[in-house]
């Protein structure tokens, strides 16, 4: 029976799901995740209040804090078969706020508001309750708990009268969002550098666990002895380990070809050679 794990990432009773090749979701304990889930929920709140609710602006500053938030849950999901997915998606999350953060200061400069400078004292003490959570866990993580407890952290801003304070605060919560969000991407990019992407690494799993089999079975089983015998060269584009094909489509139909596991970020190939010199084919006699 495969080792069973518990899945949180929908933040409901935990369930057990089979062992994947690589983690995924997990989202609602990222503090990138926490805070844009409190933008998301100011922006509707100071829409609500403050906008104009026939303006296009208000729908517009809407799906951008919602963007913002959900492509972190959708990318956090598609870790299991995509990192370049995953990147993606955090990616369309960081350009989300971006195009938020301009509509807030775009409000404070239309109506001829102040905008709170990066040493303003209230600006700083937005910062330090962001601070002070973060401390919880340097790696970004933080133990799930209900938003609302996160809303309250900033509840005398957030809930304040004036649009000004309002806004600067969701401002300020801007800018800690997209640092959090700068510093995922980076480590997503490290760890697609380091380890490879779902591909490659599902491929090298094949090829260990072909290895594994191999060295169980002994030499008796003669099983896929074509498969298991035959020397993997390297691939001629990029130098990974090859892995032995069979073309399904065609006038090479049902012939036998080395193909690089990196496929399909590389598509390099070579010709099957078996042992009594036959190029290509699968050892079979066809019908005519």
């Amino acid at each position: 029976m495969d080792k069973k794990e518990s899945d949180r990432s929908d933040g409901s009773e935990r369930s057990t799901r089979p062992r994947r090749l690589r983690p995924s979701g997990g989202y609602r304990e990222l503090r990138s995740f926490q805070v844009t889930t409190v933008i998301y929920d100011a922006t509707v709140s100071f829409c609500d209040r403050f906008v104009d609710k026939r303006s296009r602006t208000r729908d517009q500053m809407v799906q951008a804090a919602r963007s913002g938030r959900q492509n972190i849950a959708e990318g956090s999901r598609a870790a299991a078969t995509s990192s370049q997915t995953e990147l993606r998606l955090i990616n369309v999350a960081r350009a989300s706020l971006d195009e938020l953060l301009l509509d807030f200061e775009d409000f404070l400069r239309q109506r001829g508001f102040k905008q709170w400078g990066k040493n303003d004292p209230e600006a700083r003490r937005v910062r330090e309750v962001g601070f002070r959570r973060d401390q919880t866990d340097p790696t970004g993580r933080t133990d799930r708990s209900n938003p609302a407890d996160h809303w309250r952290a900033y509840a005398q801003w957030l809930d304040h009268r004036d649009p000004a304070v309002v806004a600067n605060a969701v401002i300020c919560l801007i800018h800690q969002a997209n640092y959090l969000l700068d510093q995922q991407i980076a480590g997503l990019e490290r760890e697609f550098i380091s380890e490879g992407g779902y591909t490659e690494q599902l491929a090298a799993a094949r090829l260990e666990e072909r290895r594994r089999q191999s060295g169980s079975r002994g030499q008796s089983d003669r099983t896929d002895r074509s498969d298991q015998t035959e020397q993997s060269p390297d691939c001629p584009a990029c130098g990974k380990d090859m892995v032995l094909r069979t073309a399904r489509q065609g006038k090479l139909n049902g012939s036998r070809f080395w193909g690089c596991s990196g496929f399909p970020e590389c598509r390099g190939t070579r010709e099957f050679e078996r042992s009594d010199g036959s190029v290509g084919s699968d050892g079979s006699q066809r019908k005519a």
